[in-house]
This record gives structure tokens, sequence and C-alpha cells, in this order.
């Protein structure tokens, strides 16, 4: 039976050529060494993960917005159109009843022309013309302006040498419009320059040069 020094540990084999520190056995890595890589990996995948949502937020967002102004517009465009289409119909229907008054106005003028709007009635006859220019109705049509035949109707024609285009030279029932529209165009009395008198006036200024540059007619 061997007997054991005491005092003594038995060193492992040292292979020939190494020294003792080879022989020590080598430290395993720690996990935290070991994980951080991995660490790394994931919090790159999850930051992708909330950029690739942020940009798919901000897409939505976008066409929310943009759906948002389509619809404003078009509100807009609505809004517009109604209150045109609301003002039309006032013009129309304030038209229509200017339009049933013009009988009377004649009338009223007619009567201020002979001197028998007198008393009561020329009280109450201007009180209309009043309500009626306030509501927008506006007379028109003067004798001596040229004739327009978008605003004036023509009843009666003649000639005349005083006149070098077609003029009204008598205005027999005046004409109304309430803003921009025509309700009623001025019924009046024509009169075209006289035949050839344009010719005669043209031969006239053509003459009278001639004389200047001759000193005048020849006196007897």
């Amino acid at each position: 039976m061997t007997e054991e020094t005491p005092g003594f540990e038995e060193k492992p084999d040292v292979p020939s050529g190494a020294t003792p520190d080879d022989a020590e056995p080598q430290t395993a890595p720690s996990a935290e060494e070991g994980a951080a890589p991995a660490g790394d990996a994931s919090a790159a995948a999850q930051t992708a993960g909330l950029t690739a949502q942020l940009d798919q937020a901000r897409t939505a967002l976008g066409e929310r917005t943009a759906d948002l102004q389509r619809l404003q517009a078009e509100y807009q465009n609505y809004r517009r159109r109604v209150e045109r289409d609301r003002i039309a119909v006032k013009e129309i229907a304030i038209a229509n009843l200017l339009s049933e008054l013009l009988p009377v106005l004649d009338d009223i003028g007619r009567a201020r022309e002979h001197g028998e709007l007198v008393g009561g009635f020329k009280s109450v006859a201007e009180s209309l013309e009043t309500v009626a220019a306030k509501m927008g109705l506006q007379q028109f049509g003067k004798e001596g302006e040229p004739f327009d035949p978008t605003i004036h109707e023509a009843l009666m024609h003649s000639y005349a040498p005083d006149v070098t285009e077609t003029t009204c030279v008598a205005i027999l029932q005046p004409g109304y419009r309430f803003g921009e529209r025509t309700i009623r165009p001025a019924r009046v009395a024509v009169a075209e320059p006289q035949p050839g008198a344009q010719a005669a006036k043209s031969d006239e200024a053509a003459e009278a040069p001639d004389e200047k540059e001759s000193g005048g007619p020849d006196e007897g």
C-alpha cells in the first residue's frame, strides 16, 4: 500500500514542451458577452419595424389629409353653388314682380304727361315708383341717343337730314332693367340719315379744300 506524502497535491500532467499556464483550464465566456451581438440585432430589428410603422402612419395621414381637403373643397363649391342659385331665384322672382308692375308705371307716366297726377293719386303713384326703384328697377331710354337693338325696340321709322346714324328721336315707352337683366326694351321711334345726304356732305367736304386752295370763288 502506497503512502501519500502529506502537503503535496497532484498536478495535472503537462505535455512535453508546454508551460504550466497551458495546463490551466480555459474559462468559458460569460453569458453577457455572448448575448451582446444578439441584443444589438434585436434592437435594430425593432427600430426597423417602428420606422416602417411610422412610414405607414405618415402615408395614411397624408391620404386622410388629402381626402379631407378634397371634401372641404367640394363643400365650399356646394355652398357657392347653392348661394348662387338662391340669388338667381330671388332675382327672377323680383324681376317677375316688377314686370307685372310695368303697366301700372306706364299709366302713371301717361297721367303725369297729361297733368292728371294730382292729389292722393299723386302720392300713391310716387310711393309705388319709390318702392320699385328700391327693389332695383331702373328706367332707361332718352331722345337723341343712338339706336341699340339690344335695348331698343323700334316701333316707328323715318328719315332725317340732321342725323348721322340711326337715332332714337322719340321715346314711346321707356325701357326698364333690373340689374343686368332687361325687363322691357325701350319702345322708340327712330330716324335714319336721309338717303344721299351723306354723299352730298362728302362732296361738300371734298370741295371745301379746293376752294381754299384756289382762294375762293371768283368775284364778278
